[in-house]
């Protein structure tokens, strides 16, 4: 069990995820290693090195503002079964997303964060 990358969420409107994401592509020197589109909450979600760019409307964004990170793990049931044991509350189960499986988590110093285990694995997301 171990969490492979920590991914700081930045919400923005749709309208400027494109020059934001070519912004850091640019300034990091990394091209974004995941683009995906999430239609059935109106989204849409790119990863530039360690950070989560989440596009959408207002109304659509305002269910997701209140988690601030994503931790990519590499074995999503294993923390389900973990965290309560140190204090933290699941607060939605494990369930399928584009991606792989997502679950979201209030830590025990109330901080929500999603934990995620991606199908598709990229080397560069796993920290030293």
């Amino acid at each position: 069990m171990k969490v492979l990358n920590i991914l700081a969420r930045h919400y923005l409107p749709l309208h400027s995820l494109d020059d934001t994401v070519a912004f850091y592509e640019a300034l990091i020197g990394q091209k974004a290693r995941l683009r995906f589109d999430c239609p059935e909450y109106a989204l849409r979600l790119a990863q530039v090195a360690s950070i989560l760019f989440i596009a959408g409307t207002e109304q659509s964004l305002a269910r997701f503002r209140a988690t601030q990170l994503t931790f990519m793990v590499d074995d999503i049931d294993a923390f389900a079964r973990h965290l309560p044991s140190v204090g933290a509350t699941v607060l939605e189960a494990p369930k399928q997303v584009p991606t792989g499986r997502n679950m979201l988590v209030r830590h025990p110093d109330q901080m929500r964060v999603e934990y995620v285990e991606h199908h598709d694995k990229h080397p560069a997301d796993a920290l030293p």
